[in-house]
């Protein structure tokens, strides 16, 4: 099942009482891209994009533990398109018991959207009567400055103004994101340009807004608009761009943001902190390293320490307590080793995630790759891809989103291996991705085992 990679975080205040009231929102499913999620494939064939476990855990945790920092948050409510099940199911009991905060699941009946999500859903998002709330998106990954929205928000315009979170991007990745022309003394948004096919401006938008309820009236504007179109142009039996589930099909980008730019409704909060979309297994990777820093201060228990009688740990090191390591391996920088993993004498990872009941045996080498569930990786093979990190010459340099291929080329980039594939020994592997359930019997270079 392949969840999608909208998240959206609604988390709700009353400034009139002594105790705040919070709910979280968070939509897993967005119409552009119901169909595909290729990009985080072979991954997403075993567990949801939004679950994949980044830093070692699953990405949509740490935009809950961020919320969950929020003062009296009280409900997360999960959005999505698709039919709740038990992986779904066991990661929202875990973490309600972990962070002893409520979450549900409700369900959209069809594709709705960045905004069509919390529009149809609105009647029990303003049931609690909240004051204002956070919409996140789920395929990004950031230190989430949540409480320093709120405060910004106080400060900055009307009580029922609404604020993007912005950062900064160099000229040419900016025209990949929405673009935000501000108010320098205001931080008002003056313009808002979805993907400009021009430069717009270097601000660009993060995926994480607050909102006032006020913000339903105008998605429900659009909503009218949408209706009215419905009757103007009556579905004609093709593709399916109208009727009534194309009416409350709206997107907060392109159809909310655009109207509300320049009218003193919205504002952007800039961010110095970390920041990066999570669109394929390689800025997974990345992510997994931002996350795995930001550790040292907020979660420095999940961090691993070279101890003596353990593995050799060079940088930020996550290794699940179920992990089976020897203590002549090398882990680091920047790796992440999941539940049950077998790791042999000799072995080096670095840069790359080692999912759940994995085997790499002796002397084998693991770079900047993904290795999929219960994979085995033969005795003094070696697995390396090509990472895709940012220019670090370029303070605001995005990672980019290649496409798979290029000049009818696989694209160089990590290697990733699918669940359950076996790697013989003294192979090498590289710049692949290998299906599951593949048993290779020799190397491949730039190749897609399919």
């Amino acid at each position: 099942m392949l969840l999608r990679v909208f998240f959206f975080l609604l988390c709700s205040f009353d400034v009139h009482c002594k105790k705040l009231s919070a709910f979280l929102i968070c939509i897993i499913s967005n119409q552009s891209v119901v169909l595909l999620g290729t990009r985080f494939r072979p991954l997403s064939f075993e567990v949801p994009k939004p679950l994949f476990p980044v830093a070692g855990v699953p990405i949509l945790q740490h935009h809950i533990e961020a919320c969950a920092k929020v003062p009296n948050m009280k409900e997360i409510l999960l959005i999505g398109f698709y039919q709740p099940n038990e992986e779904l199911t066991r990661f929202m009991c875990n973490t309600q018991q972990e962070l002893k905060i409520s979450i549900r699941y409700l369900q959209e009946y069809s594709a709705l959207g960045t905004g069509g999500g919390i529009y149809h859903f609105r009647d029990q998002i303003v049931s609690g009567s909240p004051e204002a709330f956070f919409v996140l998106n789920a395929d990004v990954c950031s230190a989430f400055p949540l409480t320093e929205m709120l405060s910004f928000q106080k400060e900055h315009g009307e009580p029922n103004s609404f604020v993007i979170l912005g950062t900064t991007a160099n000229r040419t990745q900016s025209l990949n994101y929405g673009c935000i022309v501000e108010n320098e003394e205001t931080r008002e948004v003056l313009h808002y340009v979805e993907k400009p096919s021009t430069f717009v401006s270097d601000i660009i938008n993060c995926g994480v807004y607050l909102f006032t309820p006020d913000i339903f009236q105008h998605i429900g504007t659009v909503f009218q608009k949408n209706q009215q179109d419905m009757l103007l142009y009556p579905y004609d039996g093709e593709e399916p761009t109208n009727g009534w589930h194309r009416a409350e099909a709206i997107r907060l980008e392109q159809d909310i943001f655009t109207a509300l730019a320049g009218q003193g409704k919205l504002y952007v909060y800039k961010t110095l902190s970390f920041w990066s979309q999570i669109k394929s297994a390689g800025s997974a990777i990345y992510a997994s390293r931002l996350y795995l820093n930001q550790y040292h201060t907020t979660h420095p228990e999940r961090l691993a320490s070279n101890k003596e009688g353990g593995p050799k740990i060079s940088g930020n090191v996550y290794i699940h307590p179920t992990a089976n390591i020897d203590p002549t391996a090398t882990l680091g920088p920047n790796v992440s080793i999941g539940t049950g993993v077998t790791i042999g004498a000799g072995v080096r990872v670095r840069e790359s995630i080692i999912l759940h009941g994995a085997t790499l045996q002796d002397h084998c080498c693991v770079l900047n790759s993904v290795v999929g569930w219960d994979s085995t990786i033969g005795k003094w093979a070696r697995v390396e891809g090509t990472p895709s990190d940012p220019n670090p010459n370029d303070p605001y340099a995005k990672i980019d989103s290649e496409t798979l291929f290029r000049d009818g080329k696989l694209t160089p980039s990590i290697t990733i291996l699918g669940c359950n594939v076996t790697i013989p020994s003294e192979v090498i592997i590289l710049n692949s991705i290998v299906l599951p359930h593949k048993d290779l019997n020799r190397g491949f270079k730039n190749q897609i085992i399919l």
